[in-house]
């Protein structure tokens, strides 16, 4: 899947629901005035009914901007809204570990903050949805169905199609979704009160029953305009969801590199008598971001029929199977694990089989195929020497945009298995997590760390001091490909803090990171991460920043972004200043640019990085071309390099797997 070609879409898709709802809007608006016209007896003035006409639009507009606004605490709002319960860090439920797992596994390998996770526990049928208005405040919530139901790969299947939404811009397209269908339906609900006044207005009724007649009336008819301008609100509704979820299901398969996770799933929830059908009293408002239709039977699917979805996975799908399934769920009391139609692919055994081991999910006492030779504890299989380089193209970085494949999978689940356990157990707590964040912080050097550990200490109690001091010791050694996935393991934490010591915190990092009087590359990578994906995420809407810029309107933040990676990833200037103008002349081809480094090299930073996220998406991809050219000129990328690419590209907004490139 072509990631910026998916941003391009959902901006038409925008465009198109922008259209298709003021049609929507212009059809209730003649209903209403010709109500008006009969009821108020003002016959068809162009006054009055202009005046109506500017009200009724004024009020759908206001009762949208309400919803959407009830909705800006991103996607953790929505799956509230759904009577969803957050999975806290520290669960010893089986089930809601084995999901955080699986979530943390994906989120790892697809390059984004590990989401909320919530869990709708009144909710017996299979379906899961993603919401918010970025990756760094999405929530990915899924039903008790899914996980009663479901196996592990049936589970990942699902995971993986609902963080397609997440990476392919679908989730703020479906926010929007939410409020235009709210104040379409404002209509109706007006209707309602109207009706009711007119027939239950008690001693008023007896003194006028001719105006209460006639607010009866009205009520009735608002009521008719309300229904119709559901009709029309489903219509667009199902219209927009369709196509995307058709996508998502694509997408996860090329995530998972085998079909039998998703087309479990989805056979399940064909076979099995609950379904993918929701109770939910407003499950018809966040319909079109569901896995499955919330109605076993709807006129307005969101969703294409299940069984072509299945047959689009594979193709010589057979109907009569689901009888089996049935039979052979109820025969075996319901256990997820019985049912295996089409059991996993052994590529996907391989890639999952390393992570599965941290749910209990598998053995890995043996060797893995497909991976290096585990350690002789049986854990995970080691990770590449620290000095390890990759063999890296411009394509290859380009693909993986956004785009999470096998490898990335692979890498992914060696990565999480290899981070230490009591750091990613600290990494879950809501205060554990500071510790962590300021512990990668913390110098090896014990002149330069006693005086960090004094600044932890005014900020914060001695426990979290204590903490933050264990912590240090425990990841002095901690391979550097594992620092951003133990950071993404905390954001999620985080930010459930109050803002006061979020802000207290944030303040602590940049004093430990300025108290040698400098900064180095990881420590920058570390405090932008934390701004960009945790502080923005906590006022999301306000943080979104749709792309408008073209590259050249960014031209001197270009130079210095591509001078800067030149620069940290060469040892040699001659090689950096190549590697700069690779990257000047595939972005600005023709354009002659002298290769300078800018005295502030961090300020200079801070300003190309808020420049370059203003971009279309063209000029994001030319930009990740570029850049990726820059390191790349050597034919080989460090972790250094890779770190600092994926903390640009996680402020463009185009986020980038743990590891570039093949595996080395």
């Amino acid at each position: 899947m072509d990631f910026f070609a998916q941003q391009a879409k959902v901006r038409r898709s925008s465009r198109t629901l922008v259209l298709l709802f003021a049609l929507a809007v212009l059809a209730i608006v003649v209903a209403v005035d010709l109500i008006c016209a009969f009821v108020l007896r003002v016959g068809l003035r162009p006054g009055p009914l202009l005046g109506i006409s500017v009200a009724v639009v004024v009020l759908i507009g206001l009762c949208s901007l309400y919803r959407v606004a009830s909705l800006a605490g991103g996607g953790a709002a929505v799956a509230r809204s759904m009577n969803a319960i957050e999975v806290p860090g520290d669960t010893t439920d089986p089930q809601w570990q084995r999901l955080r797992n699986v979530i943390e596994e994906v989120a790892i390998a697809s390059g984004v903050p590990v989401p909320d996770i919530y869990v709708m526990q009144d909710e017996p049928a299979i379906n899961a949805f993603a919401a918010g208005y970025t990756p760094n405040d999405a929530a990915v919530c899924v039903t008790q169905g899914c996980l009663d139901k479901l196996n592990r790969d049936e589970l990942q299947g699902v995971i993986a199609h609902e963080f397609s939404h997440v990476l392919n811009g679908d989730m703020r397209l479906n926010v929007r979704l939410i409020g235009l269908l709210f104040g379409i339906m404002a209509i109706g609900v007006i209707g309602r009160f109207l009706l009711w006044g007119g027939y239950f207005g008690g001693g008023r009724r007896r003194r006028d029953g001719d105006n209460n007649g006639n607010l009866a009336l009205a009520g009735v008819a608002l009521l008719l305009v309300g229904a119709i301008g559901l009709f029309f609100g489903r219509l667009i509704q199902a219209a927009v969801a369709r196509t995307r979820e058709s996508l998502a299901d694509a997408s996860a398969v090329q995530f998972t590199r085998q079909t039998s996770g998703i087309a479990g799933a989805l056979k399940k929830i064909a076979a099995l008598t609950e379904g993918s059908a929701l109770q939910a009293p407003r499950r018809d408002e966040v319909r079109h971001m569901l896995f499955g239709d919330a109605e076993q039977r709807s006129w307005f699917a969101t969703h294409p029929p299940i069984l072509e979805r299945i047959r689009a996975l594979e193709p010589g799908f057979d109907p009569s199977e689901l009888d089996a399934i049935n039979r052979q769920w109820l025969a075996d009391g319901g256990d997820p694990d019985s049912i295996s139609p089409h059991p996993a692919s052994p590529d996907w055994a391989r890639a999952a089989h390393a992570f599965a081991a941290a749910d209990g999910d598998a053995d890995v006492s043996g060797p893995l195929p497909g991976f290096p030779p585990a350690a002789a504890d049986g854990a995970a299989p080691a990770l590449p020497a620290q000095d390890a380089v990759r063999t890296v193209t411009a394509a290859r970085v380009l693909a993986q945009v956004g785009s999470p494949g096998r490898a990335d999978h692979r890498e992914a689940a060696r990565l999480h298995a290899r981070i230490p356990p009591a750091a990613a157990a600290a990494a879950r707590d809501p205060r554990g997590a500071i510790a962590v964040l300021l512990a990668l912080a913390i110098s090896e050097h014990p002149d330069l760390k006693e005086q960090q550990m004094q600044i932890v200490s005014r900020a914060f109690d001695a426990a979290s001091a204590d903490a933050t001091q264990r912590l240090a010791a425990g990841l002095v050694d901690l391979h550097p490909m594992l620092r951003l996935p133990l950071a993404q393991l905390a954001f999620p934490a985080l930010k459930r803090r109050p803002r006061p010591e979020i802000d207290r915190f944030v303040g602590t990092l940049d004093a430990l990171i300025h108290a040698d009087g400098r900064v180095d590359l990881d420590e920058f990578c570390l405090a932008k991460l934390v701004q960009s994906q945790v502080v923005a995420a906590l006022d999301p809407s306000a943080h979104f920043r749709p792309g408008t810029r073209k590259l050249g309107d960014v031209r001197e933040e270009l130079r210095d972004l591509a001078a800067l990676l030149a620069h940290f990833g060469n040892d040699d200037e001659e090689r950096a200043r190549r590697a700069f103008q690779a990257a000047m002349q595939e972005a600005l081809p023709g354009t002659a640019v002298m290769y300078a480094l800018p005295d502030d090299w961090q300020a200079a930073l801070d300003r190309a990085l808020d420049a370059l996220a203003h971009l279309t998406s063209e000029g994001k991809q030319l930009t990740v071309r570029a850049l990726t050219r820059a390191i790349a000129e050597d034919g080989k990328v460090t972790a250094a390099e890779s770190e600092m690419l994926r903390v640009v590209c996680a402020e463009l907004g185009c986020p980038l797997p743990a590891s570039l490139g093949d595996p080395p």
